[in-house]
């Protein structure tokens, strides 16, 4: 197993705490990490955009001009597709993007993008984050001690108000729960810090 320092609020260490191998150490798998965030960004996208057909664009009732001896081409409409301000051909339609990947692949994309953040030393355990009130100057002195320069994923295990109060106004730092973890925000911010309580329970949930 893979052992990872354990820091408290001020940066100072206080230990250390092995990781699963099953969890924390397996090769990351590109393939399915790929598909894990595709998967991701197709169920955020809202799929609402519209565009009326010819039958759906107001007027066009009267044939624009008569059939034969004009030496033009015979038209029946001018909402007809060809003309300016006529309805879209194959255009898109409302639907539903989402999809859903086999719960196997869910895990194994999960466990590459935990292992990928260990594999990186982008992974911060603290021995607890509390606080006492809404403070995001202490949250930010919190962040600069234990590393945090760029963006961070920072993960509890029970939800803690304050925390999430004085982190939120941030940039480029996200809080979110075990139960709400996922490949994508795992991949995208630079840091994952994460409580020992979170960890055990991520290692209960996929081992």
């Amino acid at each position: 197993m893979a052992k990872v320092d354990v820091y408290n609020m001020d940066g100072v260490k206080t230990g250390s705490i092995e990781l699963s191998d099953a969890i924390f150490g397996i090769e990351p798998n590109q393939d399915v990490l790929h598909r894990a965030v595709l998967n991701q960004l197709a169920n955020k996208r809202q799929g609402n955009h519209s565009t009326k057909t010819r039958s759906e664009v107001a007027g066009g009732g009267k044939k624009p001009y008569k059939q034969k001896g004009t030496g033009r081409a015979r038209q029946g409409s001018s909402r007809s597709a060809q003309h300016v301000g006529g309805g879209i051909i194959f255009g898109p339609k409302p639907r539903d993007y989402s999809y859903t990947l086999p719960k196997k692949v869910r895990r194994l994309a999960m466990k590459s993008a935990l292992s990928s953040k260990v594999a990186a030393g982008s992974i911060i355990v603290l021995d607890k984050l509390e606080m006492p009130e809404i403070k995001t100057k202490r949250m930010t002195e919190v962040l600069a001690k234990i590393g945090v320069t760029k963006s961070a994923l920072v993960v509890t295990a029970t939800r803690n108000e304050n925390v999430e109060k004085s982190l939120r106004n941030i940039v480029g730092v996200k809080t979110a729960l075990v139960n709400t973890i996922n490949v994508f925000d795992i991949l995208k911010f630079d840091k994952f810090v994460v409580t020992q309580e979170a960890v055990l329970k991520v290692q209960e949930v996929y081992v």
